[in-house]
């Protein structure tokens, strides 16, 4: 991919199966084609597969030489468990973690959600910047969290988190680049001037739009719904129109300077490439 002022950055999650692990690194390895400035890596809500990510960022770090960023929440972790948790994160080599509230777990009992130790993103940055020496990146919401009661409040928490040490951001995804554009132009008013790496789905299946789409809260426009309509019951002309559309986005985001283009890959190598070509 030629340099460019905008970065290239890929989401991946460990599978939930041990048999798929392997891919992982097969995966990993075919991205490192693509020339990504960093690739981050989830893991289940609570933790629950917080070892298999620091393998995988380990991998990503040492054997691929790419700069790799574990994803680490508030919810399910005490400061024991957390201090564990980054302690290992350096020793694999690792040096970035994106800061992040995290998804309550469904075993999670409601005295156990009431009496966690971190209860916001910037709680979680303050411990950390006073307890490690860690890179921290954090999320972002162009069309607002679904839970803020309004976008200025939510604005100002981000503004709250950045100012704890959070020195990248990351959207979540979303299908307008309007909003992104609106969102950043609120920010940056606000002195909010760290880099913010745009956040793409592709959506490659009308299912998405009931999972995926539906828990993030972003709005779906006409003209992806009208996508989905001609195209939803068509699984290859879906995908197509899918990728052109995260493609068109991406041009359009790239025209306008924005600092990074961060794709959320699903694992799905294929598609990851074929939009990469185009862009």
């Amino acid at each position: 991919m030629p340099q460019s002022q905008t970065s290239l950055s890929f989401e991946i999650f460990p599978p939930k199966k041990e048999e798929e692990f392997e891919n992982v690194f097969s995966l990993l390895r075919e991205l490192k084609s693509l020339h990504p400035d960093f690739i981050s890596c989830t893991y289940g809500a609570g933790g629950s597969r917080a070892g298999k990510t620091i393998e995988i960022v380990s991998f990503i770090q040492k054997e691929l030489q790419i700069d790799a960023i574990a994803h680490i929440t508030c919810v399910g972790f005490t400061r024991e468990d957390l201090a564990r948790n980054c302690d290992a994160l350096m020793e694999a080599g690792v040096k970035h973690v994106l800061a992040l509230r995290g998804d309550r777990p469904q075993s999670m009992s409601d005295e156990q959600f009431r009496n966690r130790e971190f209860f916001y993103a910037a709680d979680l940055v303050r411990y950390l910047k006073e307890h490690t020496d860690l890179q921290i990146s954090g999320a972002c919401y162009p069309e607002k969290h679904f839970e803020a009661p309004s976008l200025e409040s939510d604005l100002r928490h981000l503004k709250e988190k950045v100012d704890a040490g959070v020195t990248s951001l990351i959207t979540q995804m979303f299908f307008d680049n309007t909003y992104f554009y609106r969102f950043l132009e609120q920010i940056r008013g606000m002195g909010i001037t760290v880099p913010v790496h745009a956040g793409i789905m592709p959506i490659t299946t009308a299912g998405q739009l009931g999972t995926t789409v539906s828990l993030s809260g972003s709005s779906v426009p006409k003209k992806l719904a009208d996508l989905i309509a001609v195209y939803g019951d068509n699984k290859e002309d879906m995908r197509k129109a899918g990728i052109d559309y995260a493609v068109s986005q991406i041009r359009d985001l790239k025209e306008h300077g924005v600092d990074g283009i961060h794709i959320y890959s699903m694992n799905k190598i294929k598609t990851t490439r074929e939009i990469c070509s185009q862009i």
